[in-house]
């Protein structure tokens, strides 16, 4: 058995703490029957001493407020509920590493399966601890390969849902086509990756696909737009077509779990001169700074 496979870490589940392995819904949870949900990824940076901190906590309660309102769930807890419910989920799975928080909200169990909201039931709150991997910096320093694919998802994708077939089957085309990811294009137009916020330069300028329901807005966005302009790259927000996708001088994707990431093959053909450019290595060195001042700065505080 592997070391991940071994992991069991103390979760949060409606109130109760126990092992993830004996971690317990009722069926008609209807997250399980209907996805009818919203949840959050939160990266855990492990510090000098010892301690896990949380990168951009703020932003990702911020997008949870959002997603949790556009479907409209009540929020659990408000932002000082969440950091003290995160503080402990760290505190009860103490452990050298980066790792990331869980964070899961659906609805909650209803008597009986139907569609409308039911009435009188209390939301479901789950949070676990999880393995945290980034890329190495051999993988770095090579790029990754990336394929396209038609964006055939709901024209929600602004709210992080939990119902993410849509993403799983394009995150499988990507597997299955030796790829890290599969870059979405709905009429013509880049949407996102399976997991990721899509970039793409074009003579110096670093462009982005605009905020609203057919992307989810990672967290990773607002920072991107922040280091472009610390690192003196022109930024823009707006639509990019196929063409432009394909004619890149530069693409990149962003994540939780990738910060940024340079693609240098896509289809098959050669992205640019086939190796990480130099608005990803001024964004990549901008990205680690941003995570020293945080951290600095939540050195003197409580999360």
């Amino acid at each position: 058995m592997s070391q991940a496979e071994a992991f069991d870490p103390t979760v949060y589940l409606n109130g109760e703490w126990g092992p993830l392995s004996e971690a317990r819904i009722p069926v008609l949870d209807r997250g399980f029957i209907f996805g009818d949900g919203v949840y959050e990824v939160v990266p855990l940076y492990a510090q000098p001493d010892g301690t896990r901190l949380p990168f951009r906590l703020a932003q990702h309660l911020a997008r949870l407020a959002r997603s949790l309102g556009k479907i409209r769930i009540d929020n659990p807890f408000d932002d000082a509920g969440w950091r003290a419910l995160i503080h402990r989920v760290i505190a009860e799975n103490a452990g050298a590493g980066d790792a990331l928080v869980y964070i899961q909200v659906t609805r909650g169990v209803a008597k009986r399966r139907g569609h409308a909201f039911p009435a009188g039931i209390t939301p479901t709150v789950f949070v676990m601890l999880g393995h945290l991997v980034f890329p190495s910096a051999a993988d770095r320093a090579r790029g990754a390969v990336a394929v396209t694919a038609e964006d055939k998802r709901w024209l929600h994708c602004d709210i992080k849902s939990t119902s993410l077939l849509g993403n799983v089957l394009m995150s499988q085309h990507a597997v299955e086509n030796d790829a890290l990811e599969t870059i979405q294009l709905r009429d013509g137009l880049l949407t996102e990756g399976s997991s990721s916020n899509v970039w793409i330069v074009k003579g110096g300028t670093l462009l982005g696909a605009p905020r609203g329901p057919r992307i989810l807005e990672g967290i990773r966005y607002g920072l991107i737009e922040e280091l472009s302009r610390e690192a003196g790259i022109p930024f823009e927000e707006r639509d990019i077509t196929e063409a432009e996708l394909r004619s890149a001088d530069e693409i990149m994707i962003s994540s939780a779990t990738k910060e940024v990431m340079p693609i240098t093959t896509l289809d098959g053909v050669q992205v640019g001169e086939g190796r990480p450019g130099a608005v990803y290595a001024a964004l990549f060195e901008a990205y680690q700074r941003a995570k020293t001042r945080e951290f600095e700065q939540a050195s003197k505080r409580v999360i």
